[in-house]
């Protein structure tokens, strides 16, 4: 990287995917103490084995976040190619009706990025997680002041 570039978003990536596997901890542990409330053998046991799950989810995330934010990437890139495939097929199937086209672009759109995230795949695994929540954050952002703005001119109406 040159002079002034700044890296990509890997910290926010690896942050996110903590926090997800300390939430899965969380979740397991509060899904085990639920566990002991439940009335009857076949709901204990089905509580506790979720518990464990969750439990051991979050320890192998927090344990190895790259790999889990590697891996998160790739299923996110899977399920961006599936949605844009099926945003493509209902497109069609709507072709001729008003708006059909922002269907199928936005479809094609999503069939896009998940080719991106599987071409640079295993390092896009290290900033499109962070990118998203990036993107996420300032469109919540923009979102916020646009919303608090109308709401100033509504009371000054």
């Amino acid at each position: 990287m040159g002079a002034g570039t700044k890296p990509p978003p890997r910290s926010l990536t690896l942050i996110t995917v903590l926090f997800f596997g300390w939430l899965l901890i969380l979740g397991g542990g509060f899904q085990l103490i639920d566990a002991f409330y439940c009335k009857g053998w076949k709901g204990t046991l089905a509580h506790v084995a979720t518990a464990l799950l969750y439990l051991l989810a979050g320890y192998l995330i927090i344990q190895d976040p790259r790999l889990a934010s590697t891996t998160f990437t790739l299923i996110i890139a899977a399920v961006l190619i599936a949605v844009g495939l099926l945003r493509g097929l209902t497109a069609f199937q709507h072709r001729g009706s008003p708006g059909w086209i922002w269907a199928l672009l936005g479809g094609l759109i999503s069939i896009l990025l998940g080719a991106v995230i599987i071409a640079h795949w295993p390092v896009s695994g290290l900033w499109v997680i962070g990118l998203f929540v990036a993107i996420e954050l300032l469109m919540n952002g923009w979102a916020s002041i646009f919303i608090a703005l109308a709401a100033r001119r509504a009371a000054q109406a």
